[in-house]
This record gives structure tokens, C-alpha cells and sequence, in this order.
């Protein structure tokens, strides 16, 4: 399936563009959908990419992570839960407990931070008018300043402008991320569209 929008193809990008793609492609070692999707505006690609460093880089990465997967599958974003899931994956958790993970992630083996963590990523993913000061003193009950409560927050927020972006306009996990993930673990991180068919 194609994005909805026409995208700067790779032969002919210039400037910030061919730029950004040239990034991806050093970084993923192939160029993302999502790149494309952001092609005909690479400012505001430059500002996320911005805005997500400076988030990442104050906050613990597995925390980081584990929220952003409890976001992206409240969020119903494939995408997203496919390359955090394969991240927690190959850097934290194995397969069978990142798939429990987005069974219920009460079920998988975290201990009572990680839980409430999730707890929270998902409650602010849903429905962040009803967050209460209940909801944010049980993290500070396991242990989380208010730096790290606002560190898990923007990490939701900044999850759910990436996966209304790329939602929106059908940018679909590229088979490069899920070429050699496990059966199981895939069926359980495809949480809304069905990740891109690799070409034949």
C-alpha cells in the first residue's frame, strides 16, 4: 500500500530533504516510510527530531521505551509499537515477554515501576483530561520525582503527534523492521494497520 500523499522520491530529493533521507538511511540502513512521509515538510521533520532528542536524552532509555510502547498501543499504531517492541526486544526484554508485554503488560514479569509506568503512558495515550493527581502521586510512590512524571508525559505526547502523522497517512512499518521478528511477537505488536509487504 502507498502513502496517501504524493512523497519526494529518493533519486530526486535536494536540500533538506536529500539530507533527511541520507540521515535515515545512515541511521536504519534503508530509508523509512515515516521519512517519506515527512519529505514535502522537513522542518517540522527537524523539529521532532529535535524535540524527541531532548526528550530521550533527560530520561532513562528502557523507561523511555516502555512507555512509548504502552502509548503506541493504546494509540493503535503498528508502526510505532513494531519498532519499540523490536527495540525492547534487541536491547532489554526477549521476544516472549515483550509479546506478553502488549497482552498485559500486568502479566509479563515488570516489576511495580515499569508497571505503573505503563499504567500511566497508557492512561495518558487514551485520555489525559481525565489524568488525576491520584494517578501521578502513584508514580511518585514508586519512586519518580515530578521530572520524571513530566519526562513520561512528553514521551506520550511526542508519541502520539509521530503516530497521527504517520497514521494518517498510511505510512506502514517497513518489512526491513519485521522481516525476522517472531510470529508471535508480531501478530501482538500489529495494533492497527498491517505493517508493508516487502516488495516482490
Amino acid at each position: 500500500m502507498h502513502l496517501f500523499i504524493d512523497t519526494v522520491p529518493e533519486e530526486e530529493a535536494t536540500g533538506a530533504v536529500a539530507s533527511q533521507y541520507a540521515r535515515d538511511r545512515e541511521v536504519w540502513g534503508f530509508l523509512p516510510n515515516f521519512s517519506k512521509a515527512f519529505s514535502l515538510h522537513p522542518e517540522a521533520y527537524a523539529g521532532w527530531l529535535h524535540l524527541i532528542t531532548a526528550i530521550r536524552g533527560n530520561m532513562d532509555v528502557r523507561r523511555c521505551e516502555l512507555a512509548t510502547l504502552a502509548a503506541a498501543k493504546e494509540l493503535g499504531t503498528t508502526y510505532c509499537s513494531v519498532a519499540h517492541g523490536r527495540i525492547l526486544r534487541d536491547r532489554y526484554l526477549d521476544a516472549s515477554t515483550v509479546t506478553k508485554l502488549m497482552h498485559d503488560h500486568h502479566a509479563a514479569g515488570l516489576d511495580d515501576v515499569d508497571v505503573a509506568v505503563m499504567d500511566f503512558a497508557t492512561k495518558v495515550a487514551r485520555d489525559p483530561a481525565h489524568i488525576t493527581e491520584a494517578d501521578v502521586d502513584e508514580l511518585r510512590r514508586h519512586g519518580l520525582d515530578d521530572r520524571d512524571v513530566l519526562d513520561v508525559v512528553l514521551a506520550v505526547a511526542a508519541r502520539a503527534f509521530f503516530a497521527t502523522v504517520v497514521e494518517s497517512l498510511c505510512a506502514q512499518a517497513d518489512p526491513e523492521l519485521t522481516h525476522d521478528l517472531e510470529y508471535e511477537l508480531l501478530d501482538a505488536l500489529v495494533v492497527g494497520r498491517p505493517p508493508a509487504a516487502s516488495p516482490p
